[in-house]
């Protein structure tokens, strides 16, 4: 029997179910923190291969389906840690809303199974071209539709190989389209002949070899001199963060850990103070604006605010020498920072602070700070490289303020770690993270860790940081290239099918 009617019996048997989503499960593994990089797109490509030779659209939406199920359900699992533990929520309603959550992501490899059996093209032509693009189209809609969830896209997993160099051109979706492609092209060496193999292995060994060399580009130069840094973790507990009886500690503890750094620049983590800013004691604002002031620079402190007419924000607020400026959180996580209308009936069997806050300007310009302009990001934020890139090329130095204490211990703070690193990658900038109780750390402009600390612990980590200007391609396009690309391969793949069909 050929591989590939092997391949095509083992698609339409029960094993092939289970298979899809053991491989989904399998995936989480090639992303930060266990990181074994191979594991992701050769879990891709087992699913391609199977996804090549099944022709119903509805057992390839299923196969989808359950590869997106057991990923998203193996790689976002903290989100009943934040809603049970955190948010309160009743046990049995927190597994079903993370359920349902993950089901509504896996209908995005789903929909991109179930559209590539539709095109009745060979099976080397879908593996190798129509199957990746369409993938990539579907993790780009994930990015946005329904306020967008953008976590776990293929890409983040190739951050420490030669397919990384295709950041700075494309983006992550750029990244993820190569990740695919590699993917594609491995699951089209199986049934195909020795010298169809050569071929995809030649091609295979080129996509790599161009990610090496678009890796060793600087695309951003030096700008000024280097800044002393310190980035404050307060290693408050997210269960007594907005106990009032714990207010006073930890004003405390930060007071003392600000005033035990001598950087120009210091960042707090995201909500570092949870209270309303002009709740907040201005004697205390005050002491922590002179001291900055003392090292001729700035602090960033992590805080909500109120403006005039009401509305709150979830934001960030210099103080020091520099003139007082806000930023505004523009992108919320929905129920937890803001509320539709139709969904208010779970939050209110959660009990999350601040959980209906408004929504920053698009057009906010980076934030000067200690002598550099400084764009922001506040939590998830920086998992959209797209929204991130309008602060730039003028900002010089990114910084992503957080509080992932909400997901405890779990992968969730080195997932955020490894988005922070892309989104480095991807402008040719070093980024600054301060949360509250890991993953604290300065990344330089090609994506690597260069200082953190340890999780789960109090401290502030210093550094001197090399600030960098200039424009990589995606800072000028965003993800037009990366898009664009998968669209005329999946109409390259389409238009070859209907030459070869005509034939």
């Amino acid at each position: 029997m050929s591989i590939a009617r092997a391949l095509a019996r083992f698609a339409d048997g029960r094993a092939a179910t289970f298979s899809a989503f053991v491989l989904g499960a399998l995936a989480v593994a090639g992303f930060a923190p266990v990181g074994i990089s191979l594991l992701a797109p050769l879990s891709l490509a087992a699913l391609f291969a199977v996804l090549a030779v099944t022709r119903r659209p509805r057992r390839a939406a299923l196969l989808g389906f359950l590869w997106g199920l057991g990923h998203f359900g193996a790689g976002v699992s903290w989100v009943y840690v934040s809603l049970h533990l955190y948010g309160q929520m009743p046990a049995p309603a927190a597994a079903l809303a993370t359920f349902a959550f993950c089901a509504y992501l896996a209908l995005f490899p789903a929909l991109a199974a179930s559209l590539a059996s539709r095109i009745d093209a060979p099976a080397p032509l879908r593996t190798a071209m129509l199957l990746p693009a369409l993938w990539v189209t579907g993790e780009w809609m994930r990015s946005w539709l329904l306020t967008g969830f953008p976590w776990l896209a293929i890409g983040y997993s190739q951050a420490d190989t030669p397919l990384a160099g295709f950041a700075p051109l494309a983006g992550l979706h750029g990244v993820s389209l190569a990740t695919a492609l590699a993917a594609g092209l491995l699951a089209a060496m199986a049934p195909a002949s020795r010298t169809s193999r050569w071929t995809l292995a030649a091609a295979l060994a080129a996509l790599f070899a161009g990610g090496a060399v678009l890796r060793g580009i600087a695309w951003t130069a030096p700008s000024g001199e280097p800044l002393s840094v310190a980035l404050v973790q307060g290693n408050v507990p997210q269960n007594l963060k907005f106990d009032p009886g714990r207010y006073k500690e930890t004003l405390a503890t930060y007071a003392r850990l600000v005033e035990s750094s001598r950087a120009r620049l210091i960042v707090l983590p995201e909500t570092a103070i949870p209270r309303l800013l002009d709740g907040i004691d201005p004697r205390y604002l005050d002491r922590l604006a002179e001291h900055a002031y003392a090292q001729q620079g700035d602090l960033l402190l992590g805080a909500p605010f109120r403006d005039r007419a009401g509305n709150y924000y979830n934001g960030v607020v210099n103080l020091g020498a520099t003139p007082t400026r806000f930023y505004a959180k523009r992108h919320l996580v929905p129920l937890g920072e803001f509320v539709p209308p139709e969904f208010a009936w779970i939050v209110s069997m959660m009990q999350i602070p601040f959980s209906d806050f408004s929504r920053g300007d698009d057009t906010q310009a980076p934030m000067r700070a200690a002598g550099v302009r400084v764009a922001l990001t506040v939590c998830y934020e920086d998992a959209f490289g797209e929204e991130l890139i309008a602060q730039l090329p003028e900002a010089t130095v990114l910084a992503n303020l957080s509080n992932v204490a909400w997901f405890g211990d779990s992968l969730a703070p080195d997932q955020h770690l490894q988005i922070s690193r892309m989104r480095s990658m991807e402008t040719g900038r070093p980024m600054l993270r301060a949360t509250n109780t890991g993953a604290t750390a300065v990344i330089d402009e090609r994506g690597r860790v260069l200082a953190r600390l340890p999780p789960f612990s109090e401290g502030v980590l210093q550094a001197n940081v090399q600030p960098f200007s200039g424009a990589t391609p995606y800072v000028r396009f965003g993800n037009a290239p990366a898009l664009g690309t998968a669209a005329l391969m999946a109409l390259a793949a389409v238009l070859i099918a209907l030459i070869q069909a005509r034939r």
